[in-house]
């Protein structure tokens, strides 16, 4: 199990590595850099090329994860930016998940 998953999302349990394996992978082939605007919110910038694959992993983790919110635009550079946002009560997941980008992307 997934230690920082929380109890409300409905991806099955034997899944949950497969998809923090995807978000690592994501990290490290294209993370350029987080920044946390807020509590509960993390921008993360990616190399425009996964844009699609980026989407696509969104898209899957609020099927399952419905308190998440992901949004994408482009910063002032043209780079692809992916915020990605909970409610107050779920703020720890963010905060997890910007950890696990930032560790991802120290040791690529």
């Amino acid at each position: 199990m997934v230690p920082w998953v929380p109890v409300a999302c409905t991806l099955p349990t034997a899944e949950r590595p497969l998809r923090v394996a995807e978000f690592d992978a994501l990290f490290a082939d294209a993370l350029l850099d987080v920044d946390r605007p807020e509590p509960g919110r993390v921008r993360l910038v990616l190399n425009e090329a996964v844009e699609e694959r980026a989407r696509e992993l969104a898209q899957r983790e609020t099927a399952c994860c419905s308190f998440f919110t992901f949004a994408f635009h482009r910063d002032e550079q043209g780079r692809l930016q992916m915020d990605v946002g909970a409610p107050a009560e779920h703020s720890a997941v963010v905060e997890a998940l910007a950890v696990r980008a930032e560790a991802t992307r120290a040791a690529s």
